[in-house]
């Protein structure tokens, strides 16, 4: 009998993205079960173990395994007690973009029962509130297409054995609200905003005129290197607690110029250090 390298449980809400995700780790050699019950789980696993030709199995658990999603905190640690390697991804959105997500597939939720689709949603957030808690990566879909999901699942599960801390940067405005899957957060409103400038107002952080303005300010580099030290400073101890996979958001007012910038100079200084980074640019497309 082989042992699983890699199991992945895929949960969270209802249109937030589940089937999306689970498709992006079939591709990077997952055998995905979808819409397993949990009291199933360590059935599956000794299946997918005695067929000896697969190493990497993904399950997708959600609300409309109901009244067996009590027990699935406890299969998840029966798994680990018997040694397979388990983490979690956890996918969730803003209840508005879920409502929009679900009217327009045209699907009754789950969990709705004759009652409106906001119930089904308060009740499937209550029954996922555990396992929530639990996620070994959070992923808000809210602000995200497919692409950019595919995108933020692969930097965290690609590769696996390489080991070593693989990062998310990305940038964001305040004003749109705080990104609730970040591991750690920045505020850059402290700098001097390009929107004033009228020459800059019109471009983005990645355009190198907004860049250098942003980079040549008095406490950029200052910013810039004590952040870094701070990250270089949690990797021990995030790696021997098996996180592997940290999201670093950093914000100014809108999401268009200083963390546009900065989220690409803090990416290139990860990646000098080996650490292997996914930069996202959350709100640099709204007005």
């Amino acid at each position: 009998m082989t042992t699983l390298t890699q199991f992945v449980l895929i949960t969270g809400m209802t249109g937030a993205g589940r089937g999306s995700a689970a498709k992006v780790l079939e591709k990077l050699g997952y055998y995905v079960i979808d819409n397993l019950p949990p009291d199933l789980l360590a059935q599956a696993v000794t299946t997918i173990q005695e067929s000896k030709d697969i190493d990497r199995l993904a399950v997708v658990v959600d609300a409309r395994s109901r009244q067996f999603f009590g027990g699935l905190v406890e299969a998840l640690e029966a798994l680990r007690d018997d040694g397979i390697h388990t983490k979690i991804l956890y996918l969730e959105a803003a209840d508005e973009v879920l409502v929009r997500r679900q009217e327009a597939a045209r699907r009754p939720h789950p969990l709705s029962l004759e009652g409106r689709l906001m119930d089904g949603l308060e009740r499937e957030r209550e029954l996922l509130r555990r396992i929530r808690g639990r996620a070994d990566i959070v992923v808000d879909t809210s602000n995200l297409n497919v692409h950019q999901l595919g995108q933020r699942v692969r930097a965290a599960f690609e590769d696996p054995d390489s080991g070593g801390l693989r990062a998310s940067v990305m940038s964001f405005g305040f004003k749109y609200g705080l990104p609730i899957d970040a591991d750690m957060v920045a505020d850059l409103r402290f700098l001097p905003n390009p929107f004033w400038v009228d020459e800059l107002r019109p471009l983005s952080g990645l355009d190198e005129p907004v860049r250098d303005y942003v980079l040549r300010q008095p406490r950029s580099t200052e910013f810039l290197e004590q952040y870094e030290g701070l990250v270089a400073l949690l990797t021990d101890g995030y790696l021997r607690e098996d996180k592997h996979f940290l999201t670093i958001a950093i914000g100014c007012t809108g999401g268009r110029h200083r963390s546009v910038a900065m989220s690409e100079a803090f990416a290139e200084r990860l990646r000098a250090h080996g650490v292997r980074t996914l930069v996202v640019h959350r709100d640099l497309g709204r007005e």
